[in-house]
């Protein structure tokens, strides 16, 4: 299989070409040709499996560029997804060249107001900054043939509900509509039934991270002791780049005060920060200038980053699927993993599902200090 035979275009084959992606990825597969054919779809794919793609070839093919109107709109749930899916377009925008925007929150919307006065053809948001652009009347999707949303249980699941449905009330009903989702869950599944015109519904075969090669374990604390075991933890394993998970914003930049008061070489990545400070920390981590990240899940959603030796659950998600997603940072590459798990008695429950989601039972240590 090759995207020829999927219907795209030689100079979009081309531009991927260029990035050596050369074969088509299961959900590739199965969305592009009913795109293609203008059909609506809801599809589930999880992150890491190509579906940016999936929407993006489809999408461009479906630019005319000499209309100078909005044609696409592209929802995400963070503004790193809107950023991480704005840069894939600009790398086909090389070839086809087409107007983008990116409109998310944190960053200065008069820039936004300035660029959509230009030729816009696709427009990558965040359901809040674009909700805003059209209540300011600053943006026109008369002329919209294609409404994506992505990572849609994330979407809902943070509580965007009722500004994607303000939205659409703003989007012509004539219009294509594509759904992605890491599950069809019930939110899911409702907004597909209000908005979605007769569906194809496809799923992809669910890409495991291997867990095998993370060692993962839990240390029994307290949340007087938390901190102090914290500081063990690392002080004995010296991590070469580690990610630490808090479950709030204020939770994470606490924490992150902590250690910056210790002396670790450490930042913080939650919605709170700016859009360039966030964009700072995340190449600092990147590019290796950075030892320690703390973050919330929302924040790291859509974040792809090689090299972390180390993922410590400061505190453990509500989504067991979550902790999956966190500790799958580590061990890639064929590379070994730790991932460690500081618990305290609040947080009993959660483990119980997260053992019960993942079928196996966590080793428990004992952390003594250094003497």
């Amino acid at each position: 299989m090759n995207f020829y035979k999927l219907g795209i275009r030689s100079d979009l084959v081309y531009a991927l070409e260029c990035q050596n992606i050369l074969t088509p990825t299961p959900i590739q597969q199965l969305a592009i040709p009913n795109i293609n054919k203008g059909r609506d779809l809801l599809a589930e794919a999880q992150t890491g499996t190509g579906k940016t793609m999936a929407f993006l070839l489809p999408a461009f093919q479906a630019i005319d560029p000499s209309l100078q109107s909005i044609q696409i709109l592209i929802l995400t749930p963070t503004r790193e997804l809107a950023l991480q899916i704005t840069g894939v377009a600009r790398t086909l925008s090389e070839v086809v060249p087409i107007g983008i925007l990116a409109a998310y929150g944190g960053q200065d919307v008069n820039a936004q107001l300035s660029k959509l006065k230009e030729n816009v053809h696709m427009v990558i948001g965040t359901p809040g900054r674009i909700l805003d652009h059209i209540r300011r009347g600053s943006i026109n999707f008369d002329a919209l043939a294609m409404f994506v949303v992505d990572e849609a249980d994330q979407m809902f699941h943070i509580g965007f509900k009722k500004d994607v449905d303000a939205i659409i009330e703003a989007l012509p009903s004539h219009r294509q509509t594509l759904c992605f989702s890491a599950t069809l869950s019930h939110t899911v599944d409702g907004f597909s039934g209000n908005h979605l015109n007769d569906p194809v519904v496809v799923i992809a075969p669910k890409k495991q991270i291997t867990l095998e090669k993370i060692t993962q374990s839990v240390i029994h604390t307290s949340n007087r002791k938390k901190f102090d075991d914290l500081k063990t933890i690392l002080d004995k394993e010296r991590p070469n780049k580690a990610m630490i998970f808090c479950r709030s914003r204020l939770g994470t930049h606490a924490l992150y005060e902590e250690m910056l008061e210790a002396g670790y070489d450490v930042e913080a990545l939650h919605g709170d920060l700016t859009q360039a400070k966030r964009e700072f920390v995340m190449a600092s981590f990147k590019d290796g200038k950075l030892k320690y990240l703390v973050a919330t899940d929302v924040a790291s959603r859509g974040l792809d980053v090689e090299g972390i030796t180390h993922v410590i659950n400061y505190n453990l998600p509500d989504d067991p699927e979550n902790y999956v997603h966190r500790i799958g940072r580590t061990g890639r590459a064929g590379e070994s993993g730790v991932a460690i798990t500081l618990l305290t008695e609040k947080d009993s429950k959660r483990l119980e599902s997260i053992e019960s989601f993942i079928d196996m039972k966590l080793a428990t240590e004992i952390i003594r200090p250094n003497l």
